[in-house]
């Protein structure tokens, strides 16, 4: 096991009607915010005014910035910047998902830096300060809500990159899985994949005595699978199984699962490309990369993936040959993507294969990517090709 400092600031509030809390909480931390959203469903379901409701009985204003979409989009956070500066605004509560949360992260690195936000996502400057942010969850996914994570898209390159540092990480969150009731099944399903493979790149590690995390991770994962099923059979409003899904998005990327452990977190970054240029959502592009991944590295590790196939995807002991049964899981892995609506090759999600050259050198443009197995420009084309059909 690897040495681990294991911190995480982040005050949940989880439940139903908490997001009548936020304007209590927020105002432990400042008087002027910016209120960050899609402008979407966080609208049309009123909790946008719920929460402007709670944010004016505890005195504090805001200055509203809305229309960020999947993807978030760099012109936006370079909007927000800009608003935050001008207003002299003190916080950020993100309203929604993943999306708006990265968001909400990169303008308040960018509010406190006199250069341009960019440049964090560059590699070219680390970020050390940040406006604090906070969020009131709508789509369980990203995690974003208690991560050091923040992934911006430049549409300029296209590129898709990642902060990642302490700063950013949220102050609280509020989490009430009936906010997720009227979620189309498409951004559930979304959600699903994105959080199993959060899971999938801590998991898929080197580190050899790691038993307590390898079975966390584990549970997890079965517990996601089983709650979305629960879902996508006519439990859309089941109060408990959202909850069950909600609760585990967090856990999925909160680090927890990453103590004492190196993860790979290869195929993110590999998705990203299909991010930025077809503008695929995240978990759409996760739903294909990662089966195509785990069938490149089954000859790099085949006991260890028919571990991950016995005791996430249930593959029995009638499959005698480990790289039969990893194979098998890969099969399965497939058909429950298949069965909440996610397309799991490009084929299904009308993608153009002929930009796998360009998308495989864009991946690696800071290096070989992934722990678990380094991955050159040609391990990532071969991997983009295993998932065309």
């Amino acid at each position: 096991m690897q040495n681990f400092e294991y911190y995480n600031r982040t005050k949940i509030i989880f439940g139903k009607d908490t997001e009548d809390q936020v304007g209590g909480e927020t105002a432990k931390y400042a008087k002027r915010v910016l209120l960050h959203h899609s402008g979407g469903s966080a609208v049309k379901s009123g909790l946008l005014d719920r929460v402007k409701t709670s944010l004016k009985k505890a005195s504090v204003e805001w200055v509203e910035l809305d229309g960020v979409k999947p993807n978030p989009r760099l012109s936006k956070v370079h909007e927000g910047v800009a608003l935050c500066k001008k207003e002299k605004l003190e916080f950020i509560l993100a309203v929604g998902g993943g999306s708006v949360i990265d968001s909400a992260k990169a303008i308040a690195i960018g509010a406190l830096y006199d250069g341009d936000v960019w440049d964090f996502y560059d590699r070219k400057k680390t970020a050390a300060l940040a406006l604090p942010v906070a969020t009131v969850l709508t789509i369980p996914a990203a995690g974003s809500e208690s991560s050091i994570s923040s992934v911006i898209t430049n549409e300029q390159g296209p590129w898709k990159q990642s902060v990642d540092e302490e700063c950013i990480r949220p102050v609280f969150s509020i989490l009430n899985p009936e906010l997720t009731y009227s979620l189309p099944n498409y951004q559930t399903a979304c959600g699903v994949s994105d959080m199993l493979a959060h899971i999938m790149e801590r998991y898929f590690t080197k580190e050899p005595h790691v038993e307590l995390t390898d079975e966390l991770c584990e549970g997890a994962m079965r517990a996601i699978i089983r709650n979305a099923r629960k879902i996508f059979s006519g439990g859309e409003k089941d109060y408990n199984a959202r909850a069950e899904i909600m609760w585990a998005g967090a856990i999925a990327h909160n680090n927890l699962l990453s103590t004492g452990r190196i993860g790979d977190w290869g195929s993110h970054l590999i998705e990203h490309e299909l991010s930025a240029f077809f503008d695929v959502a995240h978990g759409a592009g996760l739903s294909i990369i990662f089966p195509a991944w785990i069938t490149y590295n089954i000859k790099e590790d085949t006991p260890r993936l028919a571990r991950f196939a016995a005791k996430v995807w249930g593959v029995d002991g009638a499959f005698y040959d480990y790289e039969q049964a990893a194979l098998e899981g890969v099969f399965r892995m497939k058909n429950f993507f298949r069965s909440i609506g996610l397309p799991v090759t490009f084929a299904d999600a009308k993608l153009d294969p002929a930009k796998i050259p360009e998308m495989a050198k864009h991946a690696v443009k800071f290096g070989p990517l992934g722990n678990y197995r380094k991955l050159n420009e040609k391990d990532v084309e071969a991997i983009y090709r295993l998932a065309v059909e």
